[in-house]
């Protein structure tokens, strides 16, 4: 196995295991390689080992690596800005990091030119540092239920980023974003169900797994450094 491919093994080996131990499937967590800083040979090789969903942070960079390798996933989940949503909607099979109602819009408007729907996730700043993107759970439950009239996005959960240090650290920002999605999602909002929760890096990606995570952004462990 190239180490790539070893990498990636080691990774899904760790989210099994953790899984394994809050009594969930394996197959509920999604892998998303990033591929920040991440070259073309580096990718196939990741696509050799098996990976099927990358992840870019940067509009000009996704649009590059979706045009080279359209046969795989791509998400999107950097911070977008409005007069990059036309590079992005209908190529980003989700888009995780819409974290202000006027994105959302300007996404639909995109969504419905193209006569799509877009699938996405909002960002929640739960630890609450200013360095932090994000709705506050307040905002959060005013996008959705402004949603309604917005019919060319679909939310299908929520997305967080935790504070850098130690994996426990982290676990109560992965515990509240899942209680925020419960809480949510039983208030049947336009019929939301929140169903995704993507949280979790290279440093926390099993305290997010163990906490409820169905999406895990991972780059470093993958790919080295």
């Amino acid at each position: 196995m190239t180490s790539i491919a070893s990498r990636y093994e080691a990774v899904r080996r760790q989210v099994a295991d953790a899984a394994d131990c809050a009594g969930r499937s394996p197959e509920d967590v999604t892998i998303v390689g990033v591929t920040k800083t991440v070259g073309i040979p580096e990718i196939g090789a990741a696509i050799e080992a098996g990976m099927r969903d990358f992840g870019e942070n940067r509009a000009q960079e996704f649009l590059g690596k979706y045009g080279l390798f359209p046969q795989v996933r791509w998400h999107f989940i950097g911070t977008l800005q409005t007069n990059k949503v036309k590079d992005v909607v209908g190529k980003a099979c989700l888009i995780h990091s819409v974290d202000s109602l006027h994105l959302l819009r300007a996404i639909d408007r995109k969504a419905r030119e193209l006569e799509i729907v877009q699938p996405v996730l909002l960002q929640v700043n739960v630890s609450g540092e200013m360095s932090k993107h994000g709705m506050d759970a307040d905002e959060a439950q005013h996008t959705i239920e402004a949603a309604r009239e917005l019919p060319g996005v679909e939310i299908r959960g929520l997305m967080t980023m935790a504070p850098f240090g130690r994996p426990e650290d982290a676990r109560w920002v992965f515990r509240e974003l899942k209680r925020l999605a419960t809480c949510l999602g039983a208030l049947r909002l336009n019929g939301v169900e929140l169903d995704e929760l993507s949280m979790g890096m290279t440093n926390d990606f099993k305290v997010a797994v163990e906490e409820g995570a169905t999406i895990v952004r991972v780059g470093r462990a993958i790919f080295g450094r």
